[in-house]
C-alpha cells in the first residue's frame, strides 16, 4: 500500500467500519452458525471484509469465500479485450454460485466502485458485456429474486466514488465524508447500531401492515409531468425493512434501507412518469428520464442525457420495458435529507419513491415463497434479465391508494406519508 493509499484508508473512523461488518454480518445476513458466506467486494473494500469475515466466524460461519474486483482489470478488458469476448461471460462460475445457494449459502456483496468507471467506453460494448453477464448469472439471479436464501448489499467508500459525490474536496476528505455518510444512513454512528436497526424494521413494518391491510388495487401518481397508475399485482404483498427468506433466515437484504415495496402487475401500467433524480448506470448517468405506458409496456422513452444507454437498457428482452418493484419512500427520508447524490443505486433509491423496470420480486406475494415461476407470472409478476430502479418520488409528488371498488385513499402528498 502507498503513502496515499494509506492515507485514504486512514480518513474511515476504524470504529464505525467495525460497527458496519457487524452489522452486516447479524443483522443484513443474520447469519446462522455453520453457514457458509459468498461474498463479493472491490479490492479497495479489502479493510471491510476483513472484518466481516472476523464478525462472520466469530458468528459461526462455516467458510468465507471472497471474491475480489479490480477498477484497472475491468478498464483492461474494455480497451484491450477482442470483439468477441464482450459476448461472453464465466458462467462456470455463475453455475457455481447458484449451486452455493442452492446449498444455503448466504449472500453478502459490498459495492463501492467509481459508477462512473465505464463512462468513457463504448455504450456497446457494455451493454453487450452486461447482457451476456445476465444471461450467465440468471440461474443465481433466480435464488436471490425468489429471496430462497439471507442476502445483504452494504457500501464502502471508495476513493473514486468519493471523488464523484465530493469532487471539489481533497481525496483523504472526500473519503472521510463519504463515509461517515455510509455509517449515517446504514445506522452505525449510533450508540447500539443493532437496537436502531430493531427499531427502524419496526417502524418500516408498520408502513407495510397498513397497506396490506387496504389491499389496494392500484397506485395513482400526479405531480409535474406525472399522472401514472400503477396497478398491483394479484395477491400482491408490501414488503419492508427485515424479511424471512425460504430458509427461514430472517435478513435486511439492503443496508441502509428506508423503503417498502411490493410487486406491480407486468400489464396494468399505464400514464406518463418523469424520473425525479438522476439514475447512476453502468458508467453512465441517466437524466430526467420520460416514458409512457401503455397496457404495462413502455412505448415511449427519452432521457435528457444518456438516452441510448437507457433505450439499450429497454431491448434487454421483453420484460425490460415492464415494471417489476414499486416501492414507497418518504421525501424526508435520512438520505434525501442529506442532500447527497451518491451515484449507487443503494443509497439513491432510498431518497425517493421509485419504480424497478424488469425482474419482480416473488417474496412480494401472498405465501410468494411456495409459488412457481408460472404462478408468479400469472398474477402479474414480472420476468427480465435486469432489475434496475429509479427515482419518482419528490415533494411535489401526491399518491393515492386505489381499491378494486374505485375507493381512494391518500398514501403520499407532497411526498410525505398521508
Amino acid at each position: 500500500m502507498t503513502t496515499h493509499e494509506r492515507k485514504i484508508a486512514a480518513a474511515i473512523d476504524p470504529a464505525k467500519l467495525d460497527k458496519l461488518a457487524e452489522v452486516a454480518v447479524k443483522v443484513g445476513l443474520n447469519l446462522q452458525p455453520g453457514q457458509d458466506i459468498f461474498l463479493t467486494a472491490p479490492v479497495a473494500a479489502l479493510p471491510l471484509v476483513r472484518r466481516i469475515a472476523e464478525h462472520a466466524y466469530k458468528a459461526g460461519a462455516g467458510l468465507v469465500t471472497p471474491i475480489l474486483s479490480d477498477e484497472e482489470l475491468t478498464l483492461a478488458r474494455f480497451r484491450f479485450g477482442s470483439d468477441a469476448s464482450f459476448d461472453r461471460a464465466p458462467g462456470w462460475l455463475y453455475e457455481g454460485v447458484a449451486q452455493a445457494f442452492a446449498a444455503n449459502t448466504a449472500r453478502l456483496a459490498i459495492v463501492g466502485d467509481n459508477p462512473m468507471l465505464l463512462s468513457g467506453e463504448d455504450s456497446a460494448k457494455v451493454a453487450r458485456a452486461n447482457r451476456a453477464n445476465s444471461i450467465a448469472y440468471k440461474p443465481a439471479l433466480e435464488k436471490i429474486a425468489g429471496f430462497d436464501i439471507n442476502w445483504n448489499i452494504i457500501a464502502y467508500p471508495g476513493a473514486a466514488w468519493a471523488h464523484q459525490v465530493f469532487p471539489h474536496d481533497e481525496p483523504d476528505v472526500a473519503v472521510a465524508k463519504l463515509g461517515d455518510a455510509i455509517f449515517a444512513a446504514s445506522r452505525v454512528d449510533t450508540a447500539d447500531p443493532i437496537a436502531a436497526w430493531t427499531a427502524h424494521n419496526a417502524a418500516l413494518r408498520s408502513r407495510t401492515q397498513w397497506l396490506n391491510g387496504h389491499r389496494f388495487s392500484a397506485l395513482h401518481y400526479t405531480g409535474p409531468g406525472t399522472d401514472l397508475t400503477i396497478g398491483l399485482a394479484d395477491e400482491h404483498e408490501w414488503e419492508g425493512g427485515a424479511s424471512t427468506a425460504k430458509n427461514g433466515v430472517t435478513c435486511n437484504a439492503n443496508i441502509p434501507t428506508e423503503e417498502v415495496f411490493t410487486t406491480p402487475h407486468a400489464h396494468r401500467v399505464e400514464g406518463r412518469v418523469v424520473s425525479t433524480k438522476p439514475l447512476s448506470y453502468q458508467g453512465t448517468l441517466i437524466d430526467r428520464i420520460a416514458v409512457r405506458f401503455e397496457a404495462g409496456r413502455i412505448v415511449e422513452a427519452t432521457a435528457a442525457h444518456g438516452q441510448d444507454v437507457l433505450r439499450k437498457v429497454l431491448e434487454t428482452d421483453e420484460g425490460a420495458r415492464r415494471l417489476g418493484e414499486v416501492a414507497l419512500v418518504p421525501h424526508s427520508s435520512p438520505i434525501s435529507a442529506s442532500g447527497l447524490l451518491f451515484f449507487n443505486t443503494l443509497f439513491d433509491e432510498n431518497a425517493a419513491s421509485h419504480i424497478a423496470l424488469g425482474q419482480c420480486y416473488a417474496k412480494c406475494f401472498v405465501n410468494g415463497d411456495k409459488l412457481t415461476p408460472e404462478e408468479v407470472a400469472a398474477r402479474g409478476g414480472n420476468k427480465s434479465l435486469i432489475h434496475i430502479d429509479w427515482m419518482i418520488g419528490s415533494d411535489k409528488i401526491d399518491i393515492d391508494g386505489i381499491k378494486a371498488d374505485g375507493t381512494r385513499v391518500p398514501v403520499f402528498r407532497k411526498g410525505e406519508w398521508a
